[in-house]
């Protein structure tokens, strides 16, 4: 595949717009970028990527997109030790084993499982919430059990289409642990930077990697999750929830009306 200057500015642009939303509303930035980069640049008359190299191209930036997220909330008391533990060892396994797997899919079959993903997220997130907001991050408890066994179905989920599961987990642990918004956006960015690894590590083992694509949207990311993570400090939480509910329908009704 040959990459003239103006395909990679508009590479750059992707991975700019969805590793600022990654780092603002708590998600690897995959919900966004996945089917921009799958659509984008063949409606703009570039060659078209298809769904393993566009996971594969995912897995590989959102493993740096987290790093600067997750530095940006190192301070605040919002990262939460004992859930990053327990789901991001959970994550991680699922992760290689669905990165890793994805080799044996078909194209459709990979974005069939991106679609359900995204489903679910949608589904759970408008689903009402109540009180969750109210706990002080010192009195956050949850249940270790659920979250390590959810944790690795999406992880087996998010390693095949490399978004490393953020845009589901958010959702799973507002809704289902009971975790404080802003504590779930910063603590979700370092369970999907563990995920990552798993993801990224399968998708290279299985060549599913496109090195000047990956490497332009790793310095996108670089640039633009600090940035996101900054403004999300700032924005109500019920602002950001709206967001992410918003970013993860659109993506949901764009693939699965491509499979009607």
């Amino acid at each position: 595949m040959e990459y003239s200057l103006l395909f990679m500015l508009v590479i750059f642009l992707i991975g700019f717009l969805g590793s600022f939303i990654s780092g603002m509303v708590g998600i690897g930035g995959s919900i966004v970028k996945y089917p921009m980069l799958l659509y984008i640049p063949p409606l703009l008359g570039f060659a078209a990527f298809s769904a393993h190299e566009v996971s594969g191209i995912s897995a590989v930036q959102v493993f740096f997109a987290t790093i600067g997220g997750v530095w940006a909330y190192r301070k605040g008391g919002y990262l939460n030790k004992d859930l990053i533990i327990y789901m991001g060892v959970s994550i991680l396994i699922g992760s290689f084993i669905g990165g890793f797997g994805s080799r044996f899919l078909s194209e459709d079959e990979v974005n069939f499982v991106y679609a359900m993903l995204a489903t679910v997220a949608v589904v759970m997130m408008f689903m009402p919430k109540k009180g969750v907001d109210d706990q002080s991050f010192d009195q956050v408890t949850f249940n270790k059990t659920i979250a390590a066994t959810l944790a690795f179905i999406v992880g087996i989920g998010a390693g095949i289409v490399g978004a490393a599961g953020a845009f589901v987990l958010v959702p799973i642990m507002l809704l289902v642990l009971k975790i404080p918004t802003r504590m779930t956006i910063a603590s979700s960015l370092a369970i999907t930077f563990i995920s990552s690894i798993g993801a990224t590590t399968g998708k290279l083992m299985t060549g599913q990697v496109l090195l000047v694509p990956a490497i332009i949207m790793i310095v996108a990311s670089l640039i633009a999750s600090p940035l996101g993570a900054n403004a999300g400090k700032k924005i109500n939480t019920k602002l950001l929830q709206g967001i992410l509910s918003v970013l993860i329908l659109a993506s949901a009704i764009k693939i699965w009306l491509d499979f009607l």
